[in-house]
């Protein structure tokens, strides 16, 4: 098993958990009937790392890969983005994740996906086979809940990486349930666990129903976990709903902590802001979470105000939904800031459609009638 050397340096955004290669049908059909498929690559947390990259923040992904080709190529791709790959190890016993997918909506009744990560190298992710001082070291750390639930080891990691200890970076949770993969029947508990343990949260309003049963929209799913300082509840279409305590607008402190952690004691909540969702022409809805949570971890690292930072994580996340792979280049950073900064009328007219995320103003215009 290869080893990285110890990385001191501190980056922006560090993400933690399994990216795996992913085939693409070259057209729509059940897989028995699809006769090829292109290669891509996906995984909840290098989505986010890879975004946030791509948008000029620095970023680290670690994770442990298999000694094989399609590890190698997880690896390449992912570094090719311009993010730290420095801590992500190899394991020579056990293989690199790869899953197919039909071209259907998740949603849809005829949408298949194969997984082959059983056993995988990154489902033998632990404490001590992980570089933790690389995990530490970044303004925030990001996680989900996919990866508590590849194996009793990795939700150890991720417990142990959530424990409100001095110096934790500012912990961002996206819950990300995932039902097929959690062989426990504790998996809402131990994802309710982990939410209630981190600053930053985001969840899907239908997602907390299925999950846990919330029911009244997001107030409720507030009134459920109130210790996160900016909790996000994502509402599909309709746009998204954050709720922060009092001081948890302000940007991040330099040395990477957070201005309020969540935990006792909390300054008085903040009034929730709604921000609807632009129209979007959606092409695949996969990997639109993932947008959306980078977009606006980035626009939280620039201390701009929650309408913004809702705005900036509808827009990466049309970038997403507007192309059929996982993971989307995002516009330029300039584009984005001038598209959040319309007012509500002209937000309320934009449509995003493929190709988009094109800098021009022609196409700027176009897409704001």
């Amino acid at each position: 098993m290869t080893r990285s050397p110890t990385i001191v340096n501190v980056v922006d955004v560090v993400t933690l958990g399994e990216s795996m290669v992913t085939f693409l049908p070259t057209r729509p059909g059940r897989l028995a009937d699809v006769p090829s498929f292109e290669r891509g690559i996906g995984g909840a947390e290098s989505n986010v790392a890879c975004v946030l990259a791509a948008l000029g923040h620095s970023t680290r992904w670690v994770s442990r890969v298999g000694a094989d080709g399609f590890g190698s190529h997880l690896v390449e791709r992912i570094a090719g983005y311009g993010v730290d790959v420095a801590a992500v190890r190899t394991d020579p016993a056990r293989p690199t994740g790869v899953y197919f997918r039909t071209a259907a909506d998740r949603a849809a009744a005829d949408h298949e996906v194969a997984y082959y990560r059983a056993g995988s190298a990154a489902s033998a992710m632990s404490a001590a086979n992980t570089d933790l001082t690389a995990v530490r070291a970044g303004r925030v750390l990001h996680l989900s809940g996919i990866t508590a639930a590849l194996s009793a080891q990795c939700l150890d990691l991720v417990r142990h990486l959530s424990r409100p200890t001095a110096g934790r970076p500012l912990l961002s949770f996206d819950v990300n349930h995932r039902p097929g993969l959690w062989t426990r029947a504790d998996g809402a508990e131990v994802l309710l666990e982990l939410a209630r343990a981190a600053d930053v949260v985001f969840v899907g309003e239908d997602e907390a129903e299925h999950t846990w049963g919330v029911t009244g929209g997001p107030a409720a799913i507030r009134a459920l976990l109130p210790e996160p300082a900016l909790l996000v509840v994502k509402q599909a279409a309709q746009g998204a709903t954050a709720f922060a305590h009092g001081d948890a607008e302000q940007p991040l402190r330099p040395d990477g902590g957070a201005p309020a952690t969540g935990r006792a004691p909390r300054p008085a909540a903040a009034p929730p802001v709604r921000e609807p969702a632009p129209h979007v022409d959606v092409v695949a809805p996969v990997g639109a979470g993932d947008a959306f949570a980078a977009g606006f971890l980035s626009a939280t690292l620039r201390g701009l105000p929650l309408k913004h930072r809702l705005r900036h994580g509808h827009l990466m996340a049309a970038a997403a939904l507007t192309t059929p792979a996982d993971l989307a280049a995002p516009p330029a950073r300039d584009h984005a800031d001038r598209l959040a900064a319309l007012d509500d009328e002209a937000w309320g007219r934009l449509r995003l459609g493929p190709g988009w995320t094109r800098t021009d103003r022609a196409q700027e215009e176009a897409n704001t009638p």
